[in-house]
């Protein structure tokens, strides 16, 4: 298996043992084909690393971990990968962990692996809970800064949060939906992946503040723990539906639109407003089909300038931390969605 790079490198980002490695690149026997195709993959991202950041200067590696549907991972790896070649001569090289349901002991298993194999700096999606604050508590002790993204951990040692306000979100839903049904009222269906996670709960928080304060007349139905998959989220959607015959509008917090369109259109329900998250490629193929009114998007690569900007000012020992600022919180509608990267 040609390659141009040194052993050591390509099975950190296979997240692999040099020895596995040198067995896959030498053809010797005992291998499987799983192993060898993480290889080859490894293999294929330094390359086009490489070509994306040719220059000098130091190098830093660093990992991203995410519990998040694939459709927001692609989105999010797309982000990072364009970002990387605008840090010249200081030169970022990613490493990629995605998963769409991790338990929080998984999660936590793989933040202390990479804190032991070593890094640069973490780069985190993950949910609110004790465990994987003390992860992170010990990535931190051993001098690996932490960055959450788009969802934080306010209560754990992270060095900063990469995303947007997730509250002034939820409230720009909660405007959109109930200027949009008026004066009739209706009931909204609340989708969240999970509510351990922070990001998600903060925009929730700020939709029901809204709706209670300003449009009294509209209702609220809930449904958590689809984890974003179509599955579970259908399945929960179809529930809700069944059990409420006035649920009439959706604020999808969590994803798994599709699936949530799916259960109103087996159930021959109109949806009257339907607000989501995140104009990743499902959500840019449900706009312009106008089966979806609103997308509240934010920059994912100012989400990732600012996480590579913070890891760098830690591991170049700059005399004050960098700070990011929020991302701002777009409107997107079928008549202004900007052009895919």
């Amino acid at each position: 298996m040609a390659h141009l790079f040194l052993v050591k490198d390509i099975a950190f980002q296979a997240g692999l043992s040099t020895a596995t490695v040198d067995r896959v690149l030498n053809g010797r026997p005992g291998v499987r084909r799983q192993t060898e195709m993480r290889v080859k993959a490894a293999i294929a991202e330094l390359e086009k690393q490489q070509a994306g950041a040719m220059g000098s200067g130091r190098m830093l590696a660093i990992d991203i971990v995410m519990e998040t549907p694939q459709r927001f991972s692609d989105a999010v790896r797309a982000a990072f990968e364009a970002e990387m070649a605008t840090f010249l001569p200081g030169v970022f090289r990613c490493r990629f962990h995605f998963a769409e349901v991790m338990k929080p002991a998984e999660l936590v298993q793989l933040l202390d692996r990479i804190r032991l194999r070593g890094t640069h700096g973490i780069v985190l999606k993950a949910p609110d809970v004790a465990e994987v604050a003390a992860a992170v508590a010990r990535a931190d002790a051993a001098g690996i800064p932490v960055v959450t993204l788009v969802t934080d951990l306010p209560n754990s040692a992270r060095i900063a949060y990469a995303g947007a306000d997730n509250r002034a979100a939820g409230e720009t839903s909660a405007y959109l939906i109930g200027e949009f049904l008026g004066a009739g009222g209706g009931k909204v269906l609340v989708t969240l992946s999970s509510g351990r996670f922070r990001g998600e709960e903060e925009r929730e928080i700020g939709f029901r503040r809204v709706i209670r304060a300003r449009y009294p007349e509209i209702g609220i139905t809930e449904i958590s723990e689809g984890h974003g998959t179509d599955a579970a989220t259908g399945t929960l959607a179809a529930a809700a539906l069944a059990a409420d015959p006035t649920i009439n509008a959706v604020y999808s917090i969590g994803g798994g639109n599709r699936a949530v369109l799916a259960a109103f259109d087996a159930a021959k329900r109109p949806v009257r407003v339907f607000v989501a998250h995140d104009l990743d490629a499902d959500n840019r193929a449900l706009l312009a089909a106008r089966r979806i009114g609103f997308v509240l998007h934010h920059d994912l690569r100012t989400d990732a300038r600012s996480a590579f900007r913070a890891i760098m000012s830690r591991a170049t020992a700059l005399p004050r931390a960098v700070t990011p600022s929020l991302s701002s919180v777009e409107i997107v509608t079928p008549y202004n969605m900007p052009a895919a990267d």
